[in-house]
């Protein structure tokens, strides 16, 4: 392991590290999508689009909904490769309250266990950081996806239908996990745009 990379470690996902990337970290980025396109085939119907990483990366929530911090980052295994990536939203619309924008990990990886074994270490590091809540969307269809979520102990708040995602018009589940125990309605009440009904 590098120097660098080192210095930028966030955690660990043994025997991979997660890293936060920055703006000189896109061109890499940008080929571990093109190596691993099945997400955007999966929700867009297309391969991803030559500026899809930078689009990720500079990629904020709308004015209406008020964070923290975005979180950019990287698995990265024994030999620096990337091997999967997170996209995470520091007090998303309320404090405390966490958002998993993207989780993808390398194809290559996929029934190995380190996806689980990556997301168990971000989640570890969300409550460290002060996460209560987490919330995420996955695309219903989206079978594989589907499965990892409910497994990791995600559940169904409501659902968006008509979600735009590149030559696709999605239903989106949107999910949250207590991480910090307390009733639904707790949540709900931090988060009126995830009650069922809601614009």
């Amino acid at each position: 392991m590098t120097t660098a990379i080192a210095e930028q470690t966030l955690f660990s996902a043994a025997p991979y590290c997660a890293v936060e990337l920055a703006a000189a970290d896109l061109d890499e980025f940008q080929r571990f999508y093109e190596a691993n396109p099945e997400y955007f085939r999966a929700v867009m119907g297309e391969d991803p689009q030559p500026n899809a990483a930078s689009e990720t990366f500079h990629g904020v929530p709308p004015d209406d909904m008020p964070f923290t911090r975005k979180w950019m980052m990287a698995f990265r295994d024994e030999a620096g490769a990337i091997a999967g990536i997170a996209d995470v939203i520091e007090d998303l619309i309320a404090d405390d309250v966490w958002h998993v924008g993207l989780f993808i990990v390398a194809t290559r990886l996929q029934g190995s266990g380190a996806a689980r074994a990556m997301y168990d270490a971000l989640e570890a590091w969300m409550r460290a950081g002060g996460a209560r809540w987490s919330r995420l969307g996955v695309v219903a269809g989206n079978a594989r996806a589907e499965r990892f979520w409910e497994k990791a102990g995600y559940r169904d708040v409501r659902k968006r239908e008509g979600v735009r995602m590149g030559k696709h018009l999605n239903t989106l589940r949107v999910m949250m996990k207590p991480l910090a125990g307390g009733p639904i309605d707790d949540y709900l009440q931090l988060v009126p745009r995830d009650q069922e009904g809601a614009p």
